[in-house]
């Protein structure tokens, strides 16, 4: 029998003299923590403030200078799995550099007119144009990500539809914001008209959905809705270095409303038979593959808050960790736990429940594995049994187009194969 735990488990202030992430970061420049070892405790103390960064590392979203070194070193050495992760970079067809934007000043998602398909395979064609360059020091695919870029800062204005306006401006906000990050030293990118797009036409739709869900029950939208438009803040703070908006993005995946804040994303813990720690998904009863996606929503959000020395992955006692087990080990094969979940719906909160775990899409396979694994087991050395399992099951990771043709194959950059393998 499983042993459900609180679902509430805050992991305890460190020790007084134990150094944190971002002491570390700060007090090192964001380089390196070797220096900070010698420092007082009274001057590491100062460091180590719940607020955005002194100074925002740069490239510092979902790939920091380390992970662009080592991909560089390791393709040229021909050796894998990082060779593996860059042909399958190099065979999508996003990645030619003779890839033409399409940019347009209105992108509709849900309704009439959409055309949000031209900006979400734009993105992913920026994306891996810029990882084509910074691994493999192809100007043209500079060239190619900056015309994208830039394309799309000077032409859209607005983002229209229905509700899933809200998913536009989170999912394509944090990609774009993330594309932006890999160009901003290439001299013709233009930094501040992109800063100017995100702050102007995308945190706008972010902020609102966070703050007022579309008028709506607090708990009537599912957590990767919220998720998606937290990593969107998220990465325009540390893009246009706005410690308001970074700060903000953190506090909400700490102690927000809404469901994408994680104790309610992860409303129940367990421990298995085998003594793994689970943790049920909020979407794990509506079906997998919403369920898979919210691993590489909240994924997304933890690597670039990680980057900037925040470690979101570990906070609340490992509580995304336990969530990333019990999604991976289900959709392995193996049963879960599940406990009724019960919200409110639509504008009137009237009650809907799931009674059992969903296997609608259950195994699909998304992108979203090997940041987990290589945070988990590579980088802090802890077993992560169902995640491996999974993140070796689905490898060597693609990119957008290589999981379908719609906007599910482009919810996640992917390629974590070459970025993230330790």
């Amino acid at each position: 029998m499983s042993r459900r735990e609180h679902p509430h488990n805050p992991v305890p202030p460190p020790p007084p003299n134990e150094l944190n992430r971002r002491a570390l970061l700060r007090t090192a420049g964001g380089l390196t923590a070797a220096v900070a070892l010698g420092g007082s405790a009274a001057a590491l103390t100062a460091a180590t403030a719940d607020a955005a960064p002194a100074a925002f590392t740069h490239p510092g979203m979902l790939h920091n200078a380390g992970d662009i070194n080592r991909a560089k070193v390791r393709v040229a050495a021909g050796t894998d799995p990082w060779l593996s992760g860059w042909n399958k970079l190099t065979a999508n067809s996003h990645s030619a550099s003779t890839w033409t934007p399409r940019a347009t000043a209105t992108i509709i998602r849900g309704g009439t007119g959409q055309n949000y398909s031209l900006l979400y395979n734009d993105i992913a064609a920026a994306y891996q144009n810029a990882l084509r360059w910074k691994v493999g020091g192809t100007e043209a695919n500079a060239a190619c990500a900056a015309k994208i870029l830039n394309a799309w800062s000077t032409t859209l204005t607005s983002i229209g539809g229905n509700a899933d306006r809200f998913l536009a401006s989170g999912l394509y906000g944090w990609q774009f914001a993330n594309a932006c990050e890999l160009m901003r030293d290439y001299d013709d990118f233009d930094l501040a008209a992109a800063q100017e797009l995100l702050a102007n036409v995308f945190y706008p739709l972010n902020n609102s959905f966070l703050t007022n869900h579309n008028d709506a029950c607090i708990t009537n939208y599912w957590a990767n809705w919220d998720l998606c438009n937290m990593a969107s803040v998220l990465a325009i703070g540390i893009l246009n270095e706005d410690s308001g908006k970074y700060d903000q993005a953190v506090t909400y995946f700490k102690s927000g409303a809404g469901n994408g804040s994680i104790a309610h994303a992860v409303p129940y813990l367990y421990t298995d038979p085998d003594g793994y720690g689970l943790g049920q998904w909020q979407e794990s009863g509506r079906d997998q593959g919403h369920t898979v996606l919210g691993m590489g929503q909240m994924g997304a959000i933890c690597e670039m808050a990680w980057n900037q020395g925040d470690d979101l992955y570990s906070y609340d006692s490992r509580r995304f960790m336990k969530a990333a087990q019990y999604v991976a080990k289900y959709n392995l094969g193996s049963d879960v736990p599940f406990t009724t979940y019960t919200w409110g719906t639509g504008q009137s909160c009237a009650q809907s429940s799931q009674t059992v775990i969903s296997s609608a899409s259950r195994g699909q396979v998304r992108p979203v594995w090997a940041m987990l694994h290589f945070h988990y087991n590579r980088r802090i050395s802890l077993d992560d049994k169902y995640i491996s399992a999974m993140c070796y099951s689905v490898a060597p990771e693609g990119g957008g187009g290589d999981y379908g043709s719609d906007s599910g194959g482009y919810d996640q950059l992917g390629l974590g194969t070459l970025m993230y393998a330790k």
